[in-house]
């Protein structure tokens, strides 16, 4: 971890050995060069693992309304290979300090939040804050993940 956490409440249903495995998973994937597509708390983990921080509440974004429905409005630099107008973000923490190495390509429009960002100078690896599993909006994400996995075989 690379930041004080000062209120450990804020950090529900711990897990550290998970953690443990997640950052090594991460690590290990990275040495080897294969395709990362890093969802909700993959993008936390990844920008951790390369030296970021995390916002560790983030009011709002747990509610009813951005767990099923594409209402948060996006902004997107102009790099950004995938371009959504509005994503379904449920979360209550997100990236704050943004690991040196990733590239913001997406935030929302509302409040500023990191939504997309992607690795420079590596083959590919994409992370999302968003819930691209739960809209079949999302599938040429998983389309281009997929052909990357495909081809790195």
């Amino acid at each position: 971890m690379n930041q004080t956490v000062p209120d450990a409440s804020l950090i529900g249903d711990p897990d550290p050995e998970r953690d443990k495995w997640e950052f090594a998973a991460v690590r290990k994937s990275l040495e080897n060069g294969k395709p990362i597509f890093a969802i909700c708390k993959g993008v936390q983990v990844l920008n951790v693992a390369l030296g970021g921080t995390l916002f560790l509440d983030i009011p709002n974004h747990a509610l009813p309304e951005t767990k099923t429905a594409n209402i948060q409005p996006l902004r997107h630099s102009a790099a950004a290979a995938h371009r959504l107008p509005m994503v379904n973000s449920s979360h209550h923490q997100a990236l704050d300090k943004v690991a040196p190495g990733l590239d913001v390509e997406a935030w929302c429009d509302t409040d500023g939040i990191i939504e997309q960002v992607r690795l420079l100078h590596y083959p590919f690896c994409l992370g999302v804050q968003y819930h691209p599993e739960r809209d079949p909006l999302y599938a040429p994400l998983f389309e281009d993940f997929f052909s990357r996995v495909t081809a790195a075989r």
